[in-house]
This record gives structure tokens, sequence and C-alpha cells, in this order.
């Protein structure tokens, strides 16, 4: 989330055509068209941050700048050249790090939560003993995952907590 993506079409000689047709997750679809025989480009219901990155022709490619959730979904480059059609299709899914959160609770338990993470992220503790977990879905498709650690005699000793996610892993440490 927040980085470019760039999409590559099937590398081909000849091409005559290259559409892009894009169905994301939220919203309509959109199209992007390039015909080479004019060098002219066209661009049907989508948003600034989809276009074309051109790079050593003819392999245009598509750039998504600060991706989000919204752009999740199915995006197929159609290149038409005198061999025939080809198609490439891809399945976008934009993976949102979690923030994590590690606190002491009204009794004293070490707390950690991997808040708005996509996918759910997973929580340990090192020196595990006893934890709970509780999973919290939000309409954006995030996912927030508190851990309890509920240890007996765990006052005043330094826990840690670490949360392992696709977009990266993180720990932090605690005495309550």
């Amino acid at each position: 989330i927040g980085n470019s993506s760039v999409l590559i079409c099937p590398p081909k000689s000849n091409v005559s055509m290259v559409t892009w047709k894009i169905s994301p997750r939220v919203g309509g679809p959109c199209t992007l068209g390039y015909r080479a025989d004019q060098n002219k480009t066209n661009t049907t219901n989508c948003s600034d941050s989809m276009n074309w990155k051109f790079t050593i022709y003819p392999k245009p490619t598509l750039e998504i700048r600060q991706v989000g959730i919204a752009h999740e979904g199915n995006y197929t480059c159609e290149v038409v050249t005198t061999e025939g059609n080809f198609h490439e299709t891809y399945q976008l899914t934009v993976l949102v790090p979690p923030r994590l959160i590690l606190f002491c609770d009204e009794h004293g338990n070490p707390t950690c939560e991997a808040a708005a993470g996509k996918p759910a992220a997973r929580i340990s503790w090192v020196l595990e003993n006893n934890s709970t977990l509780k999973e919290q879905s939000h309409d954006n498709g995030t996912v927030t995952v508190l851990g309890k650690f509920t240890a007996y005699r765990a006052n005043g000793t330094n826990t840690a907590c670490v949360v392992y996610h696709p977009a990266g892993n993180q720990s932090k440490s605690i005495a309550c």
C-alpha cells in the first residue's frame, strides 16, 4: 500500500494495439488503449493514479501510483500483433502492514495489537505461557488482531510481542 506497482504486457514485436482491461474490487471497470499506427493512447473511466509507463517499445506497461486497497482486482493486458492476440492477466492483491501497539491492560497484562493489517497478522509472545487472540474485521478489508499475554508472575518481567505479516515482521517488548 502506498507504493507504485508496474504490470508488464507480454513482450511482442509488430504490435498494432495494446489494451489494459481493469476490473477493480471497488468501483467500475476501466480501460487504457494504445494504437501503434497513430501512436495514440486513450483512457476510459480510470483514476489518475493509473497510466501508461512506456519503457522500451513495444513493451508498454501499466503503472499504478500510490497503490491502495481500492486498486485490488483483475488486470488483463491484450496485445494485438500480426502473429495474433496475446493476453496476460494479473490479480492485484494489496498488502497493508499492521500498526504494532503494545501496552499493559487494566489488570497489568501485556497486550499486543496488530491494528488494521491486510491480511490478518499472526501474534506470538517470546517466553509464551498463556495468551488469547481476538480478531476484528474492518469494512475496508483490513483486520485488527489483539493478543493478550496472561501468564502468572509476569509482573515486571520484560515480555516481547512478535507480529508476523507478509509485509514484514515487527517486535516490541514491555514490562508491566
